[in-house]
């Protein structure tokens, strides 16, 4: 679906045809012909727009016939909900920018996207390219942040569970977690390479507005503490994941301990029960209290067995 918007002072309002300097938003679902009808018109190269909607596309800029584009990752909740996939996963968001029109390019409904779409990012125009991608970018880095701030609350909760139980569910669902800031480690460090890139070659044209620079600076500063975020909450679950496989561990040595000190304290009136079984004469045979005798005896050394685990700590 290729969607035409203008901001007026009603908002954000829909075109119904392209217009100079509106912003054009790419998003499924469309067909082929669409994708490259559009690249003819706007003079843009068409691998612009389809490398834009590659799920594995890296983060990057590219310059070609005069247009200009700049690739980033943002994170998005996983469609596909199974065990053993990652909670969120990021998908490439494409901006390019034209002497004309600024178009975006998702492969879903984006997040960051949605914000502005939903007039929630205060005094943002789209005719102002340079700032409405300094926009995106920061929408970007705090889309991130939030989702940090909630994979890392939705593992304090887990762990807090984990104390409890040993059941799998819940290791499941950290090695979730850490699939998800796998994915958010690695964008953040692809995002914040290209944002020092393009500053230093000022890919914005941005270099003479100060105030542009200083938010620019902020975002990559911002950029970089999510990033240490993310760093920082997968080292902790990674030293959680193996402090709990070392506690299972040791519960385990611990279980087979007591397991075997049951076992010998249960063969000594095994062994003597089995002896009295034989067809042979053995002592007290004929006695009348023999049962009793011999199943005090075997009672007598299970707790010297006892009495000597427990005073060695054993037990």
């Amino acid at each position: 679906m290729i969607t035409y918007l203008k901001k007026t002072p009603a908002g954000i309002t829909e075109l119904d045809k392209r217009e100079e300097q509106a912003w054009i938003h790419v998003t499924p679902p469309f067909s082929a012909d669409e994708l490259q009808q559009l690249s003819t018109e706007l003079d843009v190269p068409l691998d612009f727009i389809t490398d834009s909607l590659d799920m594995d596309e890296r983060s990057r800029y590219e310059v070609e016939d005069g247009a200009r584009l700049i690739l980033i990752n943002t994170p998005v909740i996983n469609e596909r909900d199974n065990e053993n996939e990652a909670l969120y996963v990021t998908v490439p968001l494409g901006i390019i920018i034209t002497e004309d029109h600024v178009l975006t390019v998702t492969t879903s409904d984006n997040p960051v996207i949605k914000l502005f779409l939903e007039q929630k990012v205060k005094s943002f125009d789209p005719e102002n390219v340079s700032k409405f991608v300094l926009q995106l970018f920061q929408q970007n880095v705090l889309r991130f942040l939030l989702c940090l701030k909630k994979l890392n609350l939705q593992r304090n909760i887990i762990e807090q569970e984990l104390y409890d139980s040993s059941r799998n569910h819940e290791l499941k669902e950290l090695l979730r977690i850490e699939k998800s800031l796998v994915y958010f480690v690695n964008s953040l460090s692809s995002n914040e390479l290209l944002k020092m890139k393009i500053k230093r070659i000022d890919f914005l044209k941005i270099n003479q507005d100060e105030d542009l620079v200083d938010l620019f600076e902020d975002l990559i500063i911002d950029n970089s503490q999510a990033l240490e975020m993310a760093n920082v909450y997968t080292n902790i679950l990674g030293g959680t994941m193996e402090a709990f496989a070392s506690l299972v561990s040791n519960n385990l040595t611990m279980v087979m301990q007591r397991l075997t000190l049951i076992t010998i304290v249960l063969m000594v009136p095994t062994l003597v029960a089995s002896f009295y079984g034989m067809n042979v004469v053995l002592p007290f045979d004929d006695h009348k209290y023999s049962f009793v005798g011999l199943l005090s005896f075997s009672l007598v050394i299970s707790l010297v067995v006892v009495w000597f685990f427990r005073r060695n700590k054993m037990f």
